[in-house]
């Protein structure tokens, strides 16, 4: 199901009735701050003696500017919280699509069959899962299992998902996943933070550090995607910061910055996911236009040199930290001291390639210092280091190297004006669309260690993403990462092809060990590349 035609049927369905998809007597729906307005912490929802229980109702919109939104929304009003879980919880989830139904004529598909069917087996343009990216837990049906899983509207689902006990503390987050319509319900606003807490116990570093959780969210532009990326200032999507929107506009000023209010000098733990659709994002932190140190203790939700056996962690200072869409960032940074003039959080410019969008430098935030603040305090080391999922990996021999790689092409190549395919294939393989309903492209058994090489054959950037496990960084263009900069990630970005040469590529060690067997997928986390056909199923059969 195309993008186009989603937003399309979906924008007549919300204007050609109640101009949202509440039922009667709801609240506003789906709110937003203004431009400029100080950044506020989403709401917390903490597990208790081991449990998380949440519901939500699923919600969409159309805003002033006449943009599409979606959001979650508790019983109590509370929209997209952040989930506060600890390794060895259970979460669970109850939700409630309330889009409204779809026209008669809608376009549906069949996603699943009586076999593997998990909700409903036909999809429609409001239809609604969830995705827990990041988490080493179950793709079983009412896990996060995104392939089959379907909600539509009126219907309620029930999620309940097992962290395991070795599962990194750190930043995660959820999302919607329906294949052809993730885009927009993630350019939406659809999304929220997951914290798996303990990470003071393997970086104590942050122990007592005020932590602030800052969610960068892309946005359709009222006037849309410029027609090329020139000039490059002109941005393929707006952003927003925990909501509020920095807006491009045409005449100086070019944005209005959300605004941070820390303290001068104070040290804060920052948590940051770039919960974006298709924007990358790199941050940088600069006062008076000078890159400040930023030290990282996380990354995608592992902290960061965490998994060499010792269960201790090392920071990693950076100036700028490149974060493809939906990977995460967690660091410790010290506020402006009394003699700074200017302190901005930027995302500087990132070339994608001829054929990608422009994501220029722009602002996100502006600094302003305050006598006091009210965020909440990470706790002290409260007990021993928890055993880390991926320890050993890195010393473990693979069973079988793969090459995997991203490839796109007009639909129709005697129109240029035609949509464009994107696929990710297995080398050999003969290149496909996604389609729930085919073979899986790799088939492999739990318990195995396998080194991916994935290359990219485009002329723009494209983001790869493994569900259910993480994978260790091994190499960039052939070149070995030195082993005190391998991270351990579920995102990594594979930057476009020049037109000569080698492909650029990454090689990962794919860990496999875990508990979690069944179908999940992989894919370019650019989501309209997503949406367009760029994933695929790995099936992980049990060891015996």
């Amino acid at each position: 199901m195309g993008r186009i035609v989603f937003a399309a049927l979906l924008a007549v369905l919300l204007l050609g009735g109640n101009g949202h998809g509440a039922l009667a007597g709801d609240p506003v729906l789906c709110p937003r701050p203004l431009a400029g307005s100080v950044v506020a912490p989403p709401p917390d929802l903490w597990s208790h003696n081991g449990v998380l229980d949440v519901a939500f109702d699923y919600y969409t919109t159309v805003d002033s500017a006449g943009r599409t939104l979606f959001c979650f929304i508790t019983p109590d009003g509370l929209q997209a919280p952040t989930l506060h879980v600890s390794p060895g919880d259970q979460l669970n989830v109850t939700i409630a699509n309330r889009n409204p139904r779809p026209p008669d004529g809608s376009p549906t598909e069949v996603v699943s069959n009586s076999g593997n069917k998990c909700g409903d087996v036909t999809m429609t343009i409001t239809s609604l899962n969830v995705h827990y990216h990041g988490t080493n837990t179950s793709p079983a049906c009412h896990g996060d299992q995104v392939i089959h899983t379907i909600i539509n509207s009126g219907e309620t689902f029930h999620y309940s998902l097992n962290f395991p006990t070795d599962e990194p503390p750190g930043l995660y987050w959820y999302h919607p996943h329906v294949h052809g319509i993730a885009e927009a319900a993630v350019q939406g606003g659809a999304s929220g933070a997951i914290v798996v807490e303990g990470i003071e116990n393997i970086q104590p570093a942050v122990a007592g550090l005020p932590e602030r959780v800052l969610i960068i969210r892309d946005m359709t532009r009222p006037s849309g995607p410029p027609p090329s990326v020139v000039p490059p200032v002109v941005p393929s999507w707006d952003v927003s910061l925990n909501y509020v929107p920095i807006i491009y506009q045409p005449q100086p000023p070019n944005y209005t910055p959300a605004i941070i209010r820390m303290r001068s000098g104070a040290r804060e733990f920052w948590r940051v996911i770039n919960a974006s659709a298709d924007t990358i994002i790199d941050l940088q932190l600069q006062y008076d236009g000078v890159a400040q140190p930023l030290q990282v203790v996380g990354l995608d939700g592992v902290p960061t040199g965490s998994q060499d056996g010792t269960r201790s962690g090392t920071l990693v200072t950076m100036r700028d930290i490149l974060l493809a869409p939906a990977a995460r960032a967690e660091f410790i940074v010290a506020g402006p001291g009394p003699n700074v003039r200017t302190a901005n959080f930027v995302t500087l410019d990132v070339e994608t390639g001829p054929g990608g969008d422009s994501d220029p430098t722009r602002p996100l935030a502006s600094i302003a210092t305050v006598r006091d603040d009210t965020l909440s305090l990470i706790p002290e080391p409260s007990r021993p280091p928890n055993p880390q999922r991926f320890e050993g990996l890195a010393n473990t021999r693979p069973s079988v190297t793969r090459t995997i790689y991203f490839s796109e092409v007009l639909s129709d190549p005697s129109n240029p004006n035609s949509p464009t395919n994107f696929f990710i294939t297995v080398d050999g393989a003969t290149p496909v669309l996604f389609d729930p309903n085919k073979p899986s492209a790799i088939v492999t058994t739990q318990g195995a260690v396998e080194d991916w090489i994935i290359e990219n054959r485009t002329f723009e950037n494209h983001e790869f993403h493994q569900h259910q496990i993480h994978f260790l960084l091994e190499e960039v263009n052939g070149v070995p990462v030195p082993p005190e900069r391998q991270q351990f990630l579920d995102m990594v970005q594979v930057p476009y092809w020049s037109g000569e040469g080698h492909y650029p590529s990454v090689k990962v060690r794919m860990d496999f060990r875990g508990p979690d067997i069944g179908d999940f997928v992989y894919h370019c986390h650019i989501l309209a590349h997503e949406d367009g056909g760029m994933m695929a199923v790995i099936r992980v059969l049990p060891q015996f």
